[in-house]
């Protein structure tokens, strides 16, 4: 590619506010060219922390594991006041920082196959020049194929499968038929604003969001990390180790149904359930089956209070 492209967009002269070449530093560049870039990044695509839990998975839990490639200057894209990051207090010292990272890894699949996972806070600041240095970056690395991982919040019910958006810049990249079609206007996000420009300048870039029950979306919901993987892997032909994952969201469905039990929603699900069947039926442009018949979305969220309290409880928020 030619990678005037990107400094013709983000670079008319040295002193552009928008230039991009201090943003990343590379570190050590892989051996091989044409691999793919996998991106999870934490930030307005992750609900039910899918996005965070698929990179943890890859990187077997260890924040350390493969080899740093990249490392993007957190310090000029991350706003510490919005998202204050961990910081440890020991008696009367502090002592450990969980210092916010935004780094490219190379790691191999269970297979050996080697790829490149893209992980760290979305950006706050300097969309633009941030997906330009993405650009860059793919240019110089020679990948073939960029897979965004995303997760929104849905009116949908945990006792379904997970159903995925997909979307990518050319249109026989897309692999699965999408539950609706037709325009519609979404909040942007650096993941997808990343997507188009990488688009915009021919490189071939796809992704997946997977949609996430509304009422479990601020907690961990394993079951979209799964999908999102299995998607993930097909696509770009990778093989990935997902036992312990499944086992994961098992176990994460299982205390959902409890939860449901215990806080007597089971009414307010099976109605959920309702509107997504009808829905996935194409019985309607709603999702509600009768609209007469059924609660409101605010109303079903009215309805989960106490059982989103359950929820904050189990995973020691309160």
């Amino acid at each position: 590619m030619d990678m005037m492209r990107w400094r013709r967009r983000t670079e008319p002269d040295d002193h552009s506010p928008a230039g991009d070449h201090h943003l990343v530093e590379l570190v050590a560049a892989p051996p091989e060219r044409g691999l793919v870039l996998v991106h999870a990044l934490d930030g307005f695509l992750s609900a039910g922390q899918a996005g965070r839990l698929a990179a943890q998975q890859l990187m077997g839990g260890d924040a350390d594991s493969g080899t740093v490639v990249a490392r993007f200057d957190v310090d000029t894209l991350f706003d510490y006041r919005a998202r204050r990051p961990a910081l440890a207090f020991d008696g009367d010292h502090y002592a450990d920082y969980d210092e916010p990272r935004l780094d490219v890894r190379r790691l191999v699949d269970a297979a050996g196959t080697p790829y490149l996972l893209f992980t760290g806070p979305e950006p706050d600041y300097r969309w633009e020049g941030f997906t330009s240095a993405v650009g860059r970056l793919v240019d110089d690395l020679g990948v073939r194929l960029v897979v965004g991982l995303g997760a929104v919040p849905m009116g949908v019910p945990h006792t379904r499968p997970v159903v995925v958006t997909a979307h990518a810049t050319r249109p026989d990249l897309v692999d699965r038929p999408n539950i609706w079609s037709g325009r519609l206007t979404v909040p942007a996000s650096a993941q997808a604003l990343l997507e188009l420009r990488l688009g915009q300048a021919g490189q071939d870039a796809m992704g997946y969001v997977a949609h996430v029950p509304h009422y479990v979306s601020a907690v961990e919901f394993p079951a979209a990390s799964v999908t999102l993987l299995e998607a993930a892997g097909a696509a770009a032909g990778l093989t990935f180790d997902l036992d312990a994952l499944r086992a994961a969201a098992r176990s994460s469905v299982e205390e959902v149904d409890r939860q449901v039990a215990e806080q007597d929603g089971q009414e307010v699900l099976t109605a959920l359930e309702e509107q997504y069947d009808a829905f996935s039926r194409g019985a309607g442009q709603s999702m509600l089956a009768h609209d007469e018949d059924l609660p409101s979305a605010d109303q079903l969220g009215q309805q989960f209070e106490q059982f989103l309290a359950g929820l904050d409880r189990r995973e020691g928020r309160d």
